[in-house]
């Protein structure tokens, strides 16, 4: 019997971003006779444009930065997941088979701190429910399930989390799987009561510095729009537009600066250098943006690139094309404009189906308070494109709970804690 083996190749995705290499190493596994899994990590600052280009060379890929046992981090999950759900990356072609977005060990049971490798050791952070919610999400979207704690001191209540057979099931074998956006939620709280309908996140900022430079595909649609803008008759600074106010475009900006030569530097000709250029921070040349930071971050940090001391380096290099894009001469990737106060919504749902025709729902309050949430029975239909017409005959089970459903009123509707979850499996 052949021994498979699993390759972990770190720092060539994300803000690293080295297609070639990855490419290569996945030619070079092609000629070995045995199984093999190539994983890449971290995967800071992807998006499905990112992973276009190298689903098909890997079998499993990071899509977030190193996550850990604190809310902020998981919560972090719910937006990238979804994305990659939409752009039907879970189970895409792969090297020898299929690929899958990875959203990174789970943290449960005995840990150390961030980048301790010898302890000291401590429980997870994690309240139960919202381990609950992480494996859930991680089971919906169906992440490679790889445990993160010290199995030599697994409690029996983490060991009935992660050896949940629904879950497993689900990351398994289920099929469709994807956000579920025909959701009812409302506060139970009557003093924070508001209502709440899944829909598009809205940025809604006016001052610059609520936004920060992101990292993506240059085919992304939000890499373009881009332009440059002359202050005093000089073309001097770098500006995208994120905003309409009173029929004003409100702009991001960034000064074109002119760093101080140092040891270790690049040089260029005239021609580049007229091409290429250092973005600084307001009006000074002190601080300039990196396209790649010098340490890892969390998935709930506000990631890549960062603001360094200004030097003639290449992950300090961009570059205005004819398309508005900003392109990095590191990396090759293209920047964009984000909001800092991007996040998840206060509550979501997941859906996906089984091999035996069964359906998940899962509901995952994100929000600090008990919410209310609700899904249509005809909607799930919709979304799944089938025929929900003896309702009545169906039966409905709450997986972490075992309690039963009615379906009679075309709705399943629960009341759920703060940061928890609830899954349904549907049998029709």
């Amino acid at each position: 019997m052949l021994i498979g083996v699993l390759i972990l190749v770190d720092c060539i995705f994300g803000t690293d971003y080295s297609p070639e290499e990855i490419i290569t190493i996945s030619e070079l596994l092609q000629e070995i006779d045995r199984p093999i899994i190539l994983s890449l990590s971290p995967g800071t600052e992807v998006t499905p444009a990112l992973a276009e280009n190298i689903s098909d060379h890997v079998n499993m890929y990071r899509i977030t930065g190193d996550d850990w046992d604190n809310w902020n981090d998981v919560s972090s999950h719910f937006s990238v997941s979804s994305s990659f759900a939409a752009a039907k990356k879970i189970g895409a072609t792969g090297l020898r088979g299929r690929s899958w977005p990875d959203l990174d060990m789970l943290p449960f049971g005995w840990l150390t701190d961030p980048s301790v490798n010898q302890g000291p050791h401590r429980k997870c952070n994690l309240t139960l429910d919202e381990q609950k919610t992480q494996i859930a999400l991680w089971s919906m979207a169906k992440s490679p399930l790889m445990y993160g704690g010290d199995l030599r001191h697994l409690d029996d209540i983490t060991l009935s989390i992660i050896t949940n057979p629904i879950l497993l099931k689900i990351n398994h074998y289920s099929k469709n799987n994807m956000e579920f956006h025909y959701l009812y939620s409302e506060r139970t709280s009557k003093k924070e009561h508001s209502v709440h309908f899944k829909s598009p996140y809205h940025v809604d900022l006016t001052k610059n510095d609520g936004m920060f430079v992101g990292l993506t595909a240059c085919n992304d649609d939000t890499a373009s729009g881009w332009y440059m803008f002359s202050q005093d008759g000089k073309p001097n600074h770098i500006c995208r537009n994120y905003e309409i106010q009173n029929d004003k475009s409100i702009s991001f900006c960034l000064g074109k600066a002119k760093p101080l030569l140092a040891s270790g530097i690049i040089t260029m000709d005239n021609m580049e250098h007229q091409l290429k250029f250092c973005l600084s921070v307001g009006n000074t040349s002190d601080t300039c943006l990196d396209a790649s930071a010098g340490q890892r971050r969390t998935a709930s940090e506000i990631r890549f690139p960062m603001f360094s001391a200004c030097r003639w380096h290449a992950k300090q290099m961009w570059e205005l094309n004819a398309n508005g894009n900003l392109v990095s001469s590191y990396s090759g990737l293209c920047a964009t404009v984000k909001s800092r106060n991007e996040g998840p919504n206060e509550a979501c749902a997941w859906v996906a189906t089984g091999s035996k025709g069964e359906i998940y729902l899962a509901f995952f309050n994100l929000d600090s308070t008990s919410r209310k949430m609700a899904a249509r029975m005809s909607d799930l239909g919709l979304v799944l494109r089938r025929a929900l017409l003896r309702k009545h005959l169906c039966s409905c089970t709450e997986v972490w709970s075992g309690k039963n459903f009615s379906l009679t009123k075309d709705e399943i509707s629960a009341v759920v804690n703060p940061h928890a979850s609830m899954v349904f499996e549907i049998i029709c």
